[in-house]
């Protein structure tokens, strides 16, 4: 019986996931197939899952990280501490259907973040964005020590900055800055996070989580003030493949 896997989010057009493991299915003859499933709302969710009987495994994508987990029988640890929920496992036992989440966005963000910062280094963070990925990201900067500050449309928590209110010591004193957004995700590569970018210099470091576009709007603006950037394949591939790790386990 051919095994299904997928990807639940909205929109779902700059999407490798079904590339990635049609891709890695055929590598290594495996009988699956992954489909993309773009979902209006979250209140679909359970449909989905009772509607196709050889669904093993979801990746789930913006806007729906933290609105999945509600729909879930269990949650992992760390997902849990992470309050985002990018991977769930599907179980169907004597009838009975059991979903468990995991967070692998936040070991593929540290993939990444360590081939650009040493360990030990004296840096902080501006961490643009605060939904589901975001929350990934603020969990592996805590691990790894690294002072951060959120920076949000709305100042919803004391500590956390509005775009309006980046001043240039602010880029002076944070030189990683991190977009968790889906602001120049293709089809709208034209757009990029409303920073000053003008004091940015060769001791930043600018890490977009978007992988499509290879090049953000953001980065390329890193770039001509001389910084250090990476986009989110990395992220993406480590994610996706401890995704794959969780569902050989079932």
């Amino acid at each position: 019986m051919t095994e299904l896997y997928g990807l639940i989010g909205n929109p779902l057009t700059h999407s490798f996931s079904k590339k990635h493991f049609t891709s890695k299915f055929e590598k290594l003859k495996i009988d699956a197939t992954y489909e993309l499933f773009s979902l209006e709302s979250i209140k679909e969710f359970p449909a989905l899952i009772e509607n196709n009987p050889d669904l093993k495994g979801i990746n789930v994508t913006i806007p729906y990280k933290q609105e999945v987990m509600t729909y879930l029988d269990e949650i992992d640890f760390a997902a849990k501490l992470i309050g985002a929920v990018n991977t769930i496992s599907i179980k169907r036992i004597k009838g009975k259907i059991v979903l468990k989440g995991y967070n692998t966005d936040a070991y593929g963000f540290e993939q990444t973040l360590r081939s650009l910062v040493k360990p030990n280094t004296k840096i902080k963070a501006l961490l643009l964005g605060a939904g589901g990925a975001a929350r990934s990201v603020r969990h592996v900067l805590r691990k790894n020590g690294i002072p951060f500050r959120s920076v949000g449309r709305h100042n919803l928590k004391t500590d956390q900055l509005i775009y309006g209110l980046i001043t240039p010591s602010i880029i002076d004193q944070y030189k990683l800055i991190i977009n968790t957004t889906p602001v120049g995700m293709y089809p709208a590569i034209e757009m990029a996070p409303d920073i000053p970018y003008q004091y940015i210099g060769n001791e930043h470091i600018l890490i977009d989580l978007i992988y499509n576009p290879e090049e953000t709007l953001f980065l390329k603006k890193g770039v001509e003030k001389g910084a250090l950037t990476a986009n989110g394949t990395k992220m993406f591939i480590h994610q996706a493949e401890e995704a794959w790790k969780i569902w050989q386990k079932i």
